[in-house]
């Protein structure tokens, strides 16, 4: 039998390797006419729609009244939110730079645990909050490509996230992963759907982006949501954010694979930094406060 620690690690690779894909699918789709709004919609309502389909056919069991409504607030507010500025932070930096801030977020996550969960501030953690501040500083000094705005979007980017990742992990304590991401999703539909119907929503205009958006909801989001809430389940929210950070890496490659975009030794310098950071974070959370 598998082991379970093995099966969950595969999992958040999984998923960090589909998320980590999503900025460069967002960049074909956005090249074949797509607006941030109409693509987002997009997303959430087809993951939405083919997991609730899922759901029905397999009959699984969906969340408790109460857990509904967490949910569906994390995907309807949280997730809407975090893909906005995510998607808005694209038109504005390199997918290199967004990847690297909205990773942030476990650096996030450990100062709001020490400010509303009393959790202790150690030396370890002190460190790794520094050598993130150090790491981000260099990455943004030397020019990811990233005006004030679009580093601004990356930061609220990661902050929701970091909010949306408290409220998950303890949701996911009594439901299905599956059943939890379709309620996020399905719900995240409904926002995005109501926001169309109040702007001019730009769809896509060539097969190109439409095969992007199809990515994005496929890959960018029923794999990546799905493998991370089951990797949490696994292995906690500690090693599952750990492994999670592979998704800069990956989106780093396809960048100057795909994109042509330039990385200095310094922006890989600060990029190591950071990620270092924040899996020593992401360790220590793990760690006993004594």
């Amino acid at each position: 039998m598998a082991n379970p620690r093995w099966v969950g690690a595969g999992l958040v690779a999984l998923s960090a390797i589909s998320f980590g894909a999503m900025a460069i699918f967002a960049r074909v789709a956005f090249a074949g006419g797509v607006d941030v709004t109409a693509l987002l919609f997009l997303r959430f309502l087809i993951a939405g729609g083919l997991m609730a389909a899922f759901m029905v056919i397999s009959r699984r069991r969906w969340p408790s009244r109460r857990n509904v409504w967490v949910l569906a607030l994390m995907g309807g507010v949280g997730y809407v939110g975090q893909s906005m500025c995510f998607f808005s932070a694209l038109q504005y930096a390199s997918a290199g730079l967004v990847a690297l801030l909205l990773y942030l977020y476990p650096f996030l996550v450990t100062l709001l645990g020490v400010a509303f969960l009393k959790e202790r501030l150690t030396a370890l953690r002190a460190g790794a909050v520094v050598a993130a501040l150090a790491g981000t500083g260099l990455t943004l000094g030397s020019g990811l490509g990233g005006s004030g705005l679009g580093i601004a979007l990356g930061l609220a980017a990661a902050l929701i996230y970091s909010v949306y990742i408290l409220a998950g992990s303890r949701v996911l304590k009594d439901e299905d992963p599956l059943a939890a991401a379709t309620v996020v999703m399905l719900a995240a539909a409904v926002v995005f759907g109501l926001a169309v119907l109040v702007v001019e929503p730009h769809f896509p205009v060539t097969a190109s982006a439409w095969g992007a958006v199809a990515a994005i909801a496929l890959v960018s989001t029923v794999v990546a949501m799905v493998g991370f809430f089951a990797g949490i389940q696994r292995l906690g929210a500690a090693d599952a954010a750990t492994l999670s950070t592979l998704e800069p890496v990956v989106t780093f490659v396809l960048a100057a694979l795909f994109l042509g975009e330039a990385v200095s030794l310094t922006q890989v310098l600060g990029g190591v930094i950071v990620l270092g950071a924040v899996i020593a974070l992401a360790r220590a959370s793990d760690q006993p406060a004594g």
